[in-house]
């Protein structure tokens, strides 16, 4: 018995009246009254049997210690001492809240004719009624309804699981992220938020995509990829909101920026810079082309979609925001309004809307590098539509006005290889990056990376 008293001790040591200076949003450590939260997505399942009210409890956790346990007698004694009936905990919740997710109908008789705040609301906007309808209460959500409660709407989610025991281990709770919203983004892309005070990039579903069975299939895919794979050169995966309205997918965040803002500001690049990042890119596509069971098929690779770190690592992201049909284990096709038709880092297959392979990521990355070679993108004079469709339908492609001192020519012949209009002719990344690596190994015996030992990033 003491070493259960000890342990309530310690756990009701951050406990707080309603008068209480403490911010019940600061502070992740609660004790945990039996039944959760309805929206709560954070699931703990403590079992309160056979354990006395300690004597020395503060009174707002004895009032909700004794709701949980259905002692009517006990709550009468303390709200005759004077004891606030709206008392809350670390989280927000009432007796009434306590008692609708146990069922204790005397209870909540009891609070009722003491005036509870029939639709006060917890952390996670969650009421009494909400709590008793979740749980199967009935009679008690009836009575609370016949009183007067009002009833939230019901925010499932197209992810909502029915056993709380099924919240996937990266579930985050929406409250411990603070979104900007003034800061105009829309919804769909990510943005910057921060998430227990630290900077995360996150991207909301917009709301008017829940009823949207293939976006709704897009995200789950994207949500699937981020949680499993892991690499230097990959963006990663923090967590996510999918109990919850709004979902969200939230990231690490890079304050540096995209390749493309890079290079737009740049131009061109050295040849040391270009080859190193074109090495990050080759290695991170490398890993998901060849990532087991489920490889990807395509990634929709462009400089918008390539992050850089605070050492100046180039990070993939992106994969798993187009929508394919698969067609077999490395063939699909996109869906047909997934196109761009000014995207110039786009396979010409890809822009005929025919079935494509991993082998359009490799032309993109021809393009990009590029690019980055050239300080452009190719056919840059001329409005990007007429760019895409002259080198799609006509197999066009940009000379080359870089001179081939500052380059070796094994690079050039090795992005003329990536952007061919054959599929089968262009390499795989893990062919790539050996080719690569003996361009810089040629280019530092040629003396053409004099800045080989600089800084990897300015």
């Amino acid at each position: 018995m003491e070493n259960t008293t000890l342990q309530l001790k310690r756990g009701f040591s951050r406990q707080f009246s309603r008068q209480s200076s403490m911010d019940p949003r600061r502070n992740s450590q609660r004790f945990s009254f039996g039944r959760q939260s309805s929206m709560d997505p954070i699931r703990r399942t403590p079992s309160m049997e056979g354990l006395a009210v300690p004597g020395n409890l503060d009174s707002t956790m004895q009032l909700l210690f004794r709701a949980c346990r259905g002692d009517v007698q006990g709550l009468e004694e303390l709200l005759d001492e004077g004891i606030d009936v709206d008392s809350i905990d670390l989280d927000g919740r009432t007796a009434l809240h306590i008692a609708a997710c146990e069922g204790h109908l005397e209870v909540v008789e009891l609070l009722l004719r003491r005036d509870a705040n029939i639709d006060a609301r917890d952390h996670w906007g969650s009421t009494a009624a909400a709590d008793a309808k979740y749980y199967g209460n009935l009679d008690v959500y009836n009575l609370l309804k016949a009183c007067g409660a009002s009833i939230p709407k019901t925010r499932k989610t197209p992810m909502t699981v029915s056993n709380p025991g099924d919240v996937p281990e990266y579930e985050l709770n929406p409250a411990e992220l603070q979104i900007r919203r003034s800061d105009g983004i829309k919804t769909g892309s990510y943005q910057v938020a921060k998430w227990n005070g630290t900077k995360v990039s996150v991207k909301i579903l917009d709301k008017n995509s829940y009823l949207d069975h293939e976006t709704i299939n897009a995200f789950k895919h994207e949500l699937t990829l981020l949680e499993k794979v892991r690499h230097p050169n990959l963006v990663q995966f923090v967590g996510a909101v999918t109990q919850n309205i709004p979902m969200m997918i939230v990231s690490e965040y890079h304050p540096n920026g995209d390749l493309g803002c890079y290079l737009h500001k740049k131009g061109r690049l050295s040849p040391h810079k270009a080859l190193n990042f074109a090495l990050d890119i080759a290695r991170g596509m490398n890993y998901l082309h060849e990532y087991k069971p489920d490889p990807i098929i395509h990634c929709d690779l462009r400089p918008k979609n390539v992050l850089m770190d605070s050492g100046g690592q180039l990070k993939v992201s992106g994969f798993g925001l187009l929508r394919l049909s698969n067609i077999s284990h490395d063939k699909a096709k996109l869906a047909k309004d997934h196109i761009d038709p000014s995207n110039m880092y786009m396979a010409p297959e890809v822009y005929k809307n025919l079935i494509v392979d991993r082998s359009v990521d490799v032309y993109s990355f021809g393009v990009m590098l590029y690019e980055m070679i050239e300080g452009a993108t190719p056919f840059h004079s001329m409005p990007a539509e007429e760019a895409v469709k002259l080198m799609c339908l006509e197999g066009k492609r940009p000379t080359f006005k870089t001179r081939l001192r500052s380059y070796p020519p094994d690079l050039k012949e090795l992005i003329e290889e990536c952007w061919d209009q054959e599929p089968l002719v262009r390499p795989i990344f893990s062919e790539i990056i050996v080719r690569l690596d003996r361009i810089v190994a040629s280019c530092s015996k040629h003396g053409w990376l004099k800045d080989t030992f600089k800084l990897h990033w300015k």
